[in-house]
């Protein structure tokens, strides 16, 4: 029996030293962000690879109008500041929806979004999905909610070739994103789920009626205080 058994244990070894290795290599490739800008994204040099033009500059969090900030969570993750990377009840709810026959509702958290736009590629596919929840717990565990958000809004494509609140707020308003006011970054914000699709430069009336769906969420959570939540 002895000598059956040191194949399975030098299999186990094999897997938990592979296990380790990978962790070990996912907290290498986030733990830096932590303090270090990343110098672009996966999305990014798509787009490069594709010759399609790409405006992105980056700004630290106190080059950044708050406004922004309250924006795009108001729009894309309300739980943000309570969650550990994923929401769990909109995941369920997305579930429940496809199941009865719906659309499969997107239930992507700020930190998911994070994950995919700067290290994977657009889709739906399971892979896909399986390193990007792989990743997600990893910036949960290495960076801090702020820092999370400060690179979301640096990378975030908000126009075709357009990424990061800097470049759009430049390309769209004329001015530095620490200039935005409260309608614009609500406009911003309102063409994230779709920035191909939708234009902040001549918003349909579906985005317009987003923008201000936006500002009234960015009233709500500011009546609570959420800024003070990241500082």
């Amino acid at each position: 029996m002895a000598p059956r058994k040191k194949p399975r244990r030098r299999l186990l070894r094999y897997l938990l030293f592979a296990l380790a290795a990978v962790i070990v290599a996912s907290v290498l490739l986030v733990l830096p962000l932590r303090w270090v800008a990343p110098a672009t994204s996966a999305f990014m040099l798509q787009d490069h690879s594709g010759r399609v033009p790409v405006a992105w500059q980056w700004s630290d969090w106190d080059a950044i109008s708050p406004q922004a900030a309250l924006a795009v969570v108001a729009a894309e993750d309300q739980k943000f500041s309570d969650h550990a990377g994923f929401d769990i009840d909109s995941i369920l709810n997305s579930v429940e929806s496809r199941r009865d026959g719906g659309r499969l509702r997107g239930a992507s958290t700020i930190s998911q979004q994070l994950a995919k736009n700067l290290w994977l590629w657009p889709g739906r596919n399971v892979v896909r999905k399986g390193l990007e929840a792989w990743l997600t717990v990893f910036v949960e565990l290495c960076l801090p909610k702020r820092r999370i958000l400060e690179i979301y809004l640096n990378i975030a494509e908000l126009g075709p070739g357009v990424y990061g609140v800097e470049a759009a707020s430049r390309a769209y308003f004329g001015k530095p994103a620490a200039a935005l006011n409260r309608r614009e970054a609500a406009l911003l914000a309102a063409v994230l789920p779709s920035p191909r699709n939708y234009n902040a430069r001549q918003p349909s009336a579906y985005v317009r009626n987003r923008q201000q769906w936006i500002i009234t969420q960015m009233a709500r959570l500011e009546r609570q205080g959420w800024l003070t939540t990241l500082n």
